[in-house]
């Protein structure tokens, strides 16, 4: 096997709230769910020890090298094993700086990548990696929903596989997640103590939509937006569609309006006005996704072999 693809799937909070801080960071409690926004990475094996990344879309090709979580993941997966290294080609269509965790995408998507070109099958240490590459990245390797908390490594997996369906807005500006998080500070905003989080939860499990869309919650929102008017102005556009709920994911600058089917997403799609970009999101769970959507985390041979 010289050649392996990956679809590495973005992900959204439908909760994130601060509960504390520790060792000056914050710890969250959050609600997370893989959706079927994805980045394509390519990866070439090499001869040598080296590697390279050439990204592809979105404005990614003005990324520095030595700021790519994507090259960070394959040199340290060489490290650790003692493999050689890849070529390796990302092809992005999750929006940078939008808190759908593109780049911890890219990196856990590497990782796997890199495990299936070299024939690596030692779970922990490639989860150990991931720790090192980004809070999202540990989270990612597997996907679906599951509940992150403190500095985002501690990860409750979650038996729920049901869809949801987003309209999702995409400011033209990004937020920037350390001046969100500093900002957050600067505003006094209360902590909270994980109950919206576990009763968005509760309405999953029972499969009440508007419990959910009740639910929906993002501390960092208002010093999102208190950074960047547009991420305002798309919440307020979104919520004048009347969904179940609205939240912005991450740190921003994404809005995402919660509705009951993606025909009523589609509606609204059609109908907005505004400025941001705009695209139907829906929930799934790697494991159950269908044939011609693979599989990121467990690939068949005909879907990552050249």
């Amino acid at each position: 096997m010289k050649t392996v693809r990956i679809k590495s799937y973005a992900k959204i909070n439908l909760t994130l709230e601060i509960v504390g801080e520790q060792g000056g960071y914050h710890l969250l409690d959050s609600l997370v769910a893989s959706v079927d926004l994805f980045d394509l990475i390519v990866l070439r094996k090499r001869k040598d020890k080296l590697s390279s990344v050439t990204m592809r879309g979105l404005g990614s090709e003005s990324i520095p090298p030595e700021s790519n979580n994507a090259l960070k993941a394959s040199e340290l997966f060489s490290e650790k094993f003692g493999t050689t290294g890849a070529d390796i080609t990302v092809y992005k269509n999750i929006p940078m700086g939008a808190g759908l965790g593109g780049s911890s995408a890219d990196a856990s998507g590497v990782l796997r990548g890199m495990a299936k070109l070299y024939g690596v099958t030692d779970e922990q240490a490639i989860f150990e990696l991931a720790d090192s590459l980004g809070s999202d990245t540990k989270y990612m390797l597997s996907g679906g929903f599951a509940r992150m908390r403190g500095r985002g490594v501690d990860i409750e997996k979650l038996p729920l596989s049901d869809k949801l369906y987003f309209l999702a807005l995409f400011p033209k500006n990004s937020v920037s997640s350390g001046a969100c998080y500093r900002e957050y500070d600067r505003l006094q905003t209360a902590h909270t103590d994980g109950s919206q989080t576990s009763e968005c939860i509760r309405a999953l499990s029972q499969k009440d939509l508007e419990g959910v869309g009740r639910c929906l919650t993002n501390a960092l929102y208002l010093p999102s937006a208190s950074l960047q008017s547009e991420v305002e102005t798309a919440y307020e556009e979104a919520k004048a569609f009347s969904p179940l709920g609205v939240v912005m994911t991450g740190s921003g600058s994404c809005v995402l309006a919660l509705f009951e089917t993606k025909e009523l997403c589609e509606w609204a799609k059609s109908r907005y006005r505004g400025k941001c970009r705009t695209a139907v999101l829906s929930t799934l769970v790697p494991e159950k996704v269908k044939k011609g959507f693979f599989n990121p985390f467990v690939l068949k041979t005909d879907e990552w072999e050249e």
